[in-house]
């Protein structure tokens, strides 16, 4: 599937900022299942300094300063991809393998996927989590299986609400409350598996969704997207990670687009940044994606949340 992302971010200042720095990850990535062509950041207003880099998971991040007074600041990321359905590992790997084969020994060879089992930032380790866990994870029942009634259950438990939660919002209270956006729904996810020393990690993108019957599709009024991208390892070879959504209860198909993975929303939030100045501020959020063989169309995903994951 051929398709076009217009990510456009605006900030009003009062006061004026008088200096900023910024990081950005608006860039989508390059993966087995797709293909970056064409990709533009457009910042105003001009930067002093623009640079672009790879992080320690391999995400393209984009920095700028911006050296004078402004009260407006507007980030449009464009993006072309070519994206193709993933194929998932056809693994039956019991899910305590998968914990023992993670777990640090003596003279282990080092997985690089062991980093994701440990808590990060936004997603603790705690037995609340193993609690929810466990009725999916009986003993020898396969990983993949497991993870994806563990995604089932959550997409049933969980509201989908942009008004309960926000980015701060603790995730073991975002357990307790049963309510949250798919950054909330994500981070519970996370917070089960890596409870249960399973690796798993943040992904953040987009969705293309087709609207209700007999409504329009709108243009404008996506948001970025957040799912769970669990570890199978191999047979005496590099694992693989498959991806589930809990708030679809899916995994994602062609009509996802990666941005970026990694421990949770803190590794790869679109876009933060250091301001001198600037202490009240007004923040509008759109995202569009649109197939390109239907040029006049795009696909509404959940209402905009400024500045988080959906």
């Amino acid at each position: 599937m051929l398709l076009h992302v217009v990510h456009e971010t605006r900030y009003d200042y009062s006061p004026a900022v008088k200096t900023a720095q910024h990081m950005a990850h608006l860039k989508p990535a390059n993966t087995r299942w797709q293909r970056l062509l064409k990709h533009q950041l457009t910042i105003l207003p001009a930067p002093a300094r623009q640079s672009e880099a790879l992080d320690v998971y391999g995400n393209t991040r984009a920095f700028f300063s911006l050296r004078s007074r402004h009260d407006e600041l507007k980030v449009v990321a464009e993006s072309t991809v070519v994206t193709s359905a993933p194929v998932a590992p056809q693994s039956g790997m019991p899910w305590e393998e998968v914990r023992e084969r993670l777990r640090y020994h003596r003279g282990a060879a080092y997985d690089p996927a062991a980093e994701f089992v440990f808590p990060s930032q936004y997603v603790p380790r705690h037995e609340d989590f193993v609690a929810y866990a466990r009725p999916s994870f009986a003993p020898g029942r396969p990983l993949l299986e497991a993870a994806g009634e563990l995604m089932e259950r959550i997409h049933a438990d969980f509201e989908y609400d942009a008004d309960v939660t926000d980015v701060s919002t603790p995730v073991l209270e975002a357990l307790e409350l049963r309510h949250g956006v798919c950054q909330d729904f994500a981070h519970v996810m996370l917070a089960c598996l890596r409870s249960l020393s399973l690796p798993a990690r943040y992904v953040s993108g987009y969705l293309l969704t087709s609207p209700p019957p007999g409504q329009p599709r709108l243009v404008g009024s996506d948001a970025s997207h957040a799912w769970v991208s669990v570890y199978v390892p191999g047979d005496g070879e590099a694992g693989e990670w498959a991806d589930l959504d809990p708030t679809n209860n899916r995994s994602p198909g062609e009509d996802y687009v990666t941005l970026a993975t990694g421990r949770d929303y803190s590794d790869v939030a679109p876009l933060r940044g250091v301001l001198h100045g600037g202490a009240d501020h007004e923040l509008h959020v759109a995202v569009t994606v649109t197939p390109l063989d239907e040029p006049a169309a795009a696909y509404n995903s959940k209402a905009p949340t400024p500045q988080r994951h959906s």
